[in-house]
């Protein structure tokens, strides 16, 4: 059976597909993330035979944890970098590996807030947006978390007499919405939009689907969260005695075919062009990338659209290392980040690294338009950049700087973008689509889920690319 449940995908990553294969089938698995190596190991724990092809030399796709150039002892992460308890699916194989955890701070009232050159601590907010230059209506002067609280209400309460049946209703009625549609739609003064969407850190996102921050709000993705004490790339690299053998790195695919009895992939690497067959794949590759694959036989018109019009987001992050931690020894700030609307946008103070004395500080961190921007630049002139804004908010930064790294993933070929995110009206209209398997092959990613973006996503679509495979292989004549 094909689990549509987190409970039922639970009890997959529990005690395994529901039988053992009878036949067992050879399956190609485009991608080695976290949706790759999911699926290649609940199809090898049902007793298939699984071959991995990663064009990168490493696992993990956008879970990227640089340890260059930094000091021994530090790290940043490049991609994913919290998981909230609230993500059972993450959290079981976190606990299935015995890796460590920390928590993640995400909220702290000792960072900043820094508008218009003004800066003020959150704890100093207060409940008057004026003070910041904020022009809300009367009844919008109250704390902004409070306001956003009151239009979250109603859809909670939805849910809570049933989820299932409640997410049906209100993505019927509110998919069409933008986030900003949305609070025009509420009645929100252009001062109160502006409010939440610098304090939030939504301003850039504003145009993407109004669902897609309903969900994660509703959902808890942003509270109680942790990260993993060594780095996240502990967590796909915990997969590798398991399928290390099966797994070919060097492996891009520039062509895919498929028919009734199984599939073709070919690939090119230094030493030219390689072929492998199968009964069946899994399709991992976001469809940024998969845009520039030749399908032999093309896929139906739906799944065409889909790869066309799915939208990602550009992300962008800046790190610096500096050789003191001087926001937590001046200004007494231990994790979370600080808001701004210089070009960094987000500033985040790491949890970890304080047995060094250093600190490798995510100075920038943005999306959409913001991203695209940071990535037009050199990667000198980002940390350039990025510290003179950070100097703005901290004036010691200047003289503690060591060491700088960015990332942009709208500008790796193998991504395409940091995550599918929905433009109003996408769900309804391709997230079935997207979701669908062609003949023989079968797609996983964090796209081909709901919760784009979270590495709890590209584990759900894995565990469903192995089991629809699996229930097919148990059944073919």
């Amino acid at each position: 059976m094909v689990p549509r449940t987190v409970a039922e995908h639970l009890d997959v990553l529990t005690h395994g597909l529901a039988s053992r294969a009878a036949r067992p089938a050879r399956v190609i698995v485009v991608g080695a993330g976290m949706a790759g190596l999911v699926a290649a190991s609940e199809l090898l724990r049902a007793g298939h035979d699984p071959l991995i092809l990663e064009a990168q030399h490493r696992v993990g796709g956008r879970i990227c944890t640089l340890r260059e150039p930094f000091a021994p002892g530090l790290w940043a992460e490049a991609g994913a970098m919290r998981i909230p308890r609230s993500h059972a699916l993450t959290m079981a194989l976190v606990a299935r590996y015995g890796l460590a955890t920390r928590p993640f701070t995400m909220d702290n009232p000792d960072t900043y807030c820094m508008f218009g050159g003004t800066r003020v601590r959150h704890r100093d907010l207060g409940g008057d947006p004026r003070q910041l230059g904020f022009d809300c209506a009367p009844h919008e002067r109250m704390p902004p978390a409070q306001l956003w609280s009151l239009e979250l209400a109603p859809f909670a309460d939805r849910l809570a007499v049933g989820a299932d049946d409640g997410w049906v209703g209100i993505a019927a009625e509110y998919d069409q919405y933008s986030v900003r549609e949305f609070l025009e739609y509420r009645r929100w003064s252009e001062g109160a939009i502006e409010m939440f969407g610098l304090l939030f850190n939504q301003e850039a996102l504003m145009n993407s689907s109004f669902l897609e921050l309903l969900r994660e709000e509703l959902g808890g993705y942003y509270s109680d969260l942790v990260y993993l004490d060594g780095g996240t790339d502990l967590l796909p690299r915990a997969f590798l005695p398991e399928l290390a053998p099966r797994i070919r790195f060097g492996a891009k695919m520039v062509a895919l075919d498929h028919d009734d009895h199984g599939v073709t992939v070919h690939c090119r690497n230094a030493a030219g062009r390689f072929s492998e067959t199968a009964d069946y794949m899994v399709l991992t590759t976001p469809f940024p990338v998969l845009r520039h694959v030749e399908v032999l036989t093309p896929f139906s018109r739906l799944k065409q659209r889909a790869i066309r019009q799915l939208h990602y987001d550009a992300s962008a992050k800046v790190f610096l290392q500096f050789r003191r931690r001087f926001w937590e020894d001046d200004d007494g700030i231990v994790g979370g980040g600080t808001v701004t609307d210089l070009a960094v946008r987000n500033v985040y103070y790491p949890d970890h690294g304080r047995d060094t004395g250093r600190g490798v500080m995510l100075a920038s961190y943005t999306w959409g338009e913001d991203a695209q921007r940071w990535g037009s630049l050199s990667p000198d002139d980002r940390i350039v950049q990025a510290l003179e804004d950070v100097t703005r908010i901290h004036p010691q930064a200047a003289v503690e700087f060591e060491a700088g790294a960015s990332k942009m993933w709208h500008d790796d070929e193998f991504a395409g973008g940091a995550f599918a995110l929905f433009d109003p009206g996408q769900q309804t209209l391709l997230h079935e689509a997207i979701c669908m398997p062609e003949g023989r092959v079968h797609f996983a990613g964090e796209h081909a889920s709901l919760a784009h973006a979270w590495i709890q996503g590209a584990i759900e679509s894995g565990i469903r690319a192995a089991a629809e495979i699996h229930e097919r292989a148990s059944t073919r004549p």
